[in-house]
């Protein structure tokens, strides 16, 4: 059977909402997912607020109820039939997100078994046929097929095949499964 893996923050979880409401509360701005098209938050606002942007994913309760992708649990459930599906997420980058994410995941996606989630830092250690990620720089050393997520901060990377979503993820796969 081949075998997926899927990275968590902003393929299926939606990270990213969860950092602009923190944000956008803490300094009463509006910033929207369309003003970072090819760019992450931190990049864009002041320098000074960067040690807060930092402890809005260090707190205990970030990672906790971020809201699903549309459409990750169905289809990554039909996928589970037909391929092993494994969780990769780089926790060890906040390490405050473990116990959370687990959380998280056992929720969500109780048809993943806890056996099948990787928490890493560096996910060149990832042995599978495909990985869906957001973050380009996971494919370098990769030996599969990588799959590139959209999300605003990775809208001018070219070179990967592109999934913008999950049902494109599953037409995807729809003519791969073994």
């Amino acid at each position: 059977m081949q075998r997926i893996c899927v990275d968590m923050d902003e393929v299926m979880a939606d990270t990213l909402a969860e950092y602009l409401h923190r944000y956008n509360q803490t300094f009463d701005e509006d910033i929207t997912r369309e003003e970072l098209a090819g760019t992450g938050l931190w990049e864009i606002v002041p320098q000074d607020r960067q040690p807060q942007i930092r402890a809005f994913f260090d707190a205990v309760d970030f990672f906790e109820n971020l809201a699903l992708m549309p459409g990750a649990q169905e289809v990554l459930k039909a996928l589970s039939t037909h391929f092993e599906i494994f969780i990769a997420t780089q926790a060890m980058v906040v390490p405050n997100s473990l116990g959370p994410k687990y959380r998280w995941l056992q929720r969500h996606f109780p048809f993943i078994s806890c056996n099948n989630y990787i928490f890493c830092g560096d996910k060149s250690i990832l042995r599978a046929d495909y990985l869906i990620d957001d973050q380009p720089s996971n494919f370098l050393n990769f030996e599969g097929t990588g799959l590139l997520y959209s999300a605003p901060h990775n809208l001018t990377v070219t070179g990967y095949t592109r999934v913008d979503n999950w049902q494109q993820v599953a037409e995807y796969f729809s003519t791969r499964s073994s």
